[in-house]
């Protein structure tokens, strides 16, 4: 908004406001909407809505701000509602008072806010400068901006709060297919927690990254040995926190803090500066395991797919096959049997010729 706009509270028509067709907000609670009809009923419009004249349209007024109070004076049934009267502001100006109206509301949604920042975007806004208009963080304008490339059925989800922004920023990392995946498996539960989906679909990300699905050559012997050794250790490793450690630690929780108190005496600071420790080691250790599982059910996911496609690709190249066979077996058996008769006569009269001539000769002979 700049000095030059004119701004003055009037009353006008309901019918003389029209709705911003470029209205950032695309969908309006019926469950809200009917609550600020019911209030508006008792109370009248408190808030007045914000407009501007449009010159030649068939509507004189164009909403800025307040399409969902403008509704429910309608649905309220008044004819004469307050407004506030901006004269001169730009389509740009307009827009940017839109959003700024419900970008920080709790019913607008995620995808709503990032369509609205793009759209800022496109208009040749820098991220910083969106920031700053909408007192938001650059990463926060980032990140929603990064959601746009979710596939639609996605979106739906993220919007219907099926799926949180965080998630589903890294869901849109992938390409659409696994978006799909990760999506689906999220909401049907397959997943412990949040963090465990998002590192799935890291390990997705990782797996469209490889060239091939295990992008290295076979261990050697030598390599082998050495897994083995190692996944050998790290079990031994965890069967010795299973036989101490844990035990300890379950007896110290079934103690009373006044006990402790008493029992561990000067050394209580080290054992809360040991399991201090321990804790962040341990918070440490299961975030890296949980990435771990993410990627092994990636590369599990990517396995399985590719093996259905191979699956695939062979029963089609069977299905190609049958016809082919079937209509070469058909017209074979006709030339057969037309070759084989003629055959068969020429080699029957041809026996007797081949015996008569010796045998007239050797008789002839004897004589």
């Amino acid at each position: 908004m700049t000095d030059n706009n004119k701004i003055e509270f009037v009353s006008l028509k309901v019918s003389e406001i029209a709705p911003n067709p470029e209205q950032p907000r695309k969908f309006f609670s019926e469950e809200a909407q009917e609550e600020l009809t019911n209030s508006i009923k008792e109370n009248g419009l408190l808030q007045p809505v914000v407009v501007r004249p449009v010159e030649g349209a068939k509507v004189p007024y164009m909403l800025i701000a307040g399409e969902r109070r403008w509704r429910s004076c309608q649905a309220a049934g008044l004819e004469v509602i307050p407004a506030k009267l901006v004269e001169g502001a730009t389509e740009e100006e307009a827009y940017v008072l839109s959003i700024a109206e419900n970008v920080n509301r709790a019913d607008m949604t995620i995808m709503e806010e990032a369509g609205a920042y793009a759209d800022l975007k496109a208009a040749g806004w820098a991220p910083a400068k969106i920031a700053k208009q909408f007192g938001k963080t650059e990463t926060h304008i980032t990140w929603r901006l990064g959601l746009l490339t979710l596939r639609p059925e996605v979106s739906e989800m993220v919007d219907q709060g099926q799926i949180k922004s965080n998630l589903a920023w890294h869901i849109a990392q992938l390409n659409p297919a696994n978006q799909m995946v990760a999506a689906m498996r999220y909401v049907r539960g397959d997943f412990d927690s949040e963090a465990e989906a998002q590192h799935f679909a890291n390990g997705l990300k990782m797996m469209e990254n490889q060239t091939s699905l295990t992008n290295e050559k076979a261990p050697t012997a030598e390599e082998q040995e050495k897994q083995k050794k190692a996944k050998a250790k790290a079990k031994d490793g965890l069967g010795k926190a299973e036989e101490v450690l844990i035990p300890l630690l379950e007896e110290l929780a079934e103690k009373k803090p006044e006990d402790l108190a008493v029992i561990l005496g000067d050394d209580l600071a080290r054992h809360l500066r040991v399991v201090g420790r321990l804790y962040a080691k341990v918070q440490m250790v299961r975030n890296l395991l949980s990435k771990a599982q993410g990627i092994q059910r990636a590369q599990a996911e990517a396995f399985n797919k590719a093996a259905v496609e191979v699956q695939q690709e062979a029963a089609a190249k069977k299905a190609e096959a049958k016809p082919e066979e079937a209509e070469v077996a058909k017209p074979a058996p006709k030339p057969q049997k037309a070759v084989a008769k003629p055959a068969a006569k020429a080699a029957t009269s041809a026996k007797p010729a081949v015996r008569r001539t010796p045998a007239k000769k050797a008789a002839e002979t004897a004589k």
